[in-house]
C-alpha cells in the first residue's frame, strides 16, 4: 500500500519540483532587479527599464528556444493512416517550419563561434548601451548587461522546454484529428453515417472541442479482441462494426445478446445495431439511452440510434426523441459540452422535421415550423 501510496503521488512530487525551480529562477532574477533599482536616484525609472529589458531578452531567447526545439518528423509519419486503421488521404505534414529552424540554428551556431573571441566586449558595448534606460549612474551597464544575459537564458531554457514538451503532442493531435476528418468524409461518401459520425467525433477529441465519454467498459468478450492487443476499446467496437454486415446474426440473437447484462455483451449488441441497422432493436438502444452502465455504453447507444433515425416510423421516433430529450435535461443526464450532447443534439435535429402549415388566404407565405410545434397548435 505504501509503495503504491508513493508511486501514485511520484509525478504530482516532480511537477510541483519543476514549478518550484522555474519559480525561484525567475524570482531570483526579478528580486535582483526590484534591489538594484532600490539603490538608484530614480528607482521607478530603473524598474521600468529594467523590466522591459528582462521581457525583451526574455523572447529574444524564448524565440531561440523555440527554433532549436522544434521537432523533426519522423520517416513516414503522417503516411500510416488514421488512428484505428483508417486511411487519411492524400495528406502529408509541412516539414517548412523545420527545414527553417535547421537552417537558422545552424546560421545562429557558426556565427557565434566565430563572435566568441570579442563576446566580453560586445556585453561591455551592449550594457553601456542599456545603461540610461536603467536610470545611469556607476554599476549600471555591467547590471544591464547581467540582467540581458540572465534573462536571454533564461527565456532560452523556457521556449526550448515547452516547444520539446508541448508543441510535438499539438501537431499528433492535429495530425491525427485531420486524418480522422478525412476518413470520417470518405465514410459518409459510402454511405456509413454511424462510422463517419464516429470518426468526427474521436477527431474533435483530439483537438479538445468537445469532452469524451468516460467508464469505458473492461469487460469486453474475447470474441470482440482486435487484431492489435495494443487497441483500445473503440478499436474492439470499430472491428465489431464493421462485421456486422457480414455476420450471420439476427435481430433477435443480437437481442438476446444485449439482454445478457455484462455491459461488454450490451456494447458488442449496440456495435453490430451501428454496423447493419436491420439488426437493431429500438427498445435496447432506449434502455441503454436511459439506463446506460457507463458513458461509453451510453454513446454508442446514441450512435445507434443515429443509424435507426431513417427508418424508425412516427410513434417510434416519437419515442426516440423524448428518451433523448429526457437525458439531455436531466441533471445527471448527458453532460454538456461532451461527445454523448453533440450527439443527442444531432439526433434531435434529424428527428424534429418541418411541416408545412397551410397558407391562409392573403397572408404570408407558408412557414415551415418543426412538427412538434405543429402539434401542439392543432392540438392546444
Amino acid at each position: 500500500m505504501a509503495t503504491a501510496t508513493r508511486r501514485s503521488g511520484g509525478p504530482a512530487v516532480v511537477r510541483t519540483a519543476q514549478r518550484a525551480a522555474a519559480g525561484t529562477l525567475l524570482g531570483a532574477g526579478l528580486v535582483g532587479l526590484v534591489l538594484f533599482s532600490l539603490g538608484r536616484p530614480h528607482p521607478w525609472q530603473a524598474l521600468g527599464g529594467g523590466l522591459v529589458v528582462a521581457c525583451a531578452a526574455t523572447l529574444v531567447g524564448g524565440a531561440l528556444g523555440f527554433l532549436f526545439g522544434v521537432p523533426r518528423v519522423r520517416g513516414g509519419a503522417g503516411a500510416g493512416g488514421a488512428e484505428g486503421g483508417e486511411a487519411h488521404g492524400s495528406y502529408a505534414p509541412n516539414t517548412n517550419l523545420e527545414q527553417v529552424s535547421d537552417w537558422l540554428t545552424k546560421v545562429l551556431l557558426g556565427v557565434g563561434l566565430t563572435q566568441l573571441g570579442s563576446l566580453g566586449e560586445r556585453l561591455d558595448r551592449l550594457g553601456g548601451t542599456l545603461a540610461p534606460a536603467l536610470g545611469g549612474g556607476e554599476g549600471t551597464a555591467p547590471f544591464a548587461a547581467a540582467l540581458v544575459l540572465y534573462f536571454l537564458l533564461l527565456g532560452f531554457l523556457a521556449g526550448w522546454l515547452l516547444t520539446r514538451l508541448a508543441l510535438p503532442r499539438v501537431l499528433s493531435d492535429a495530425d491525427r484529428a485531420l486524418d480522422l476528418f478525412l476518413a470520417g468524409q470518405d465514410r459518409d461518401r459510402k454511405g456509413d453515417k454511424v462510422g463517419a459520425d464516429d470518426l468526427r467525433m474521436r477527431a474533435m477529441q483530439h483537438l479538445g472541442l468537445i469532452g469524451t465519454s468516460a467508464g469505458k467498459a473492461d469487460d469486453l468478450p474475447g470474441s470482440m479482441l482486435p487484431a492489435d492487443p495494443a487497441a483500445g476499446a473503440e478499436r474492439v467496437v470499430a472491428e465489431v462494426r464493421s462485421t456486422a454486415r457480414r455476420s450471420a446474426l439476427t435481430a433477435s440473437r443480437v437481442r438476446e445478446l444485449f439482454a445478457d447484462g455484462s455491459e461488454g455483451r450490451r456494447i458488442q449488441a449496440l456495435a453490430l445495431m451501428q454496423g447493419d441497422p436491420a439488426l437493431a432493436d429500438l427498445a435496447s438502444v432506449l434502455e441503454a439511452i436511459e439506463h446506460p452502465r457507463s458513458g461509453f455504453e451510453q454513446y454508442h447507444a446514441l450512435l445507434a440510434a443515429r443509424g435507426l433515425m431513417s427508418r424508425l416510423p412516427a410513434e417510434e421516433a416519437r419515442r426516440l426523441r423524448d428518451a433523448v430529450a429526457g437525458r439531455l435535461m436531466a441533471s445527471d443526464g448527458i453532460p454538456y459540452g461532451s461527445d454523448r450532447s453533440w450527439l443527442a443534439e444531432k439526433i434531435l435535429s434529424g428527428l424534429e422535421a418541418p411541416v408545412f402549415l397551410p397558407q391562409q388566404q392573403g397572408g404570408p407565405e407558408p412557414a415551415q415550423v418543426p412538427a412538434a410545434a405543429a402539434s401542439s397548435e392543432r392540438n392546444p
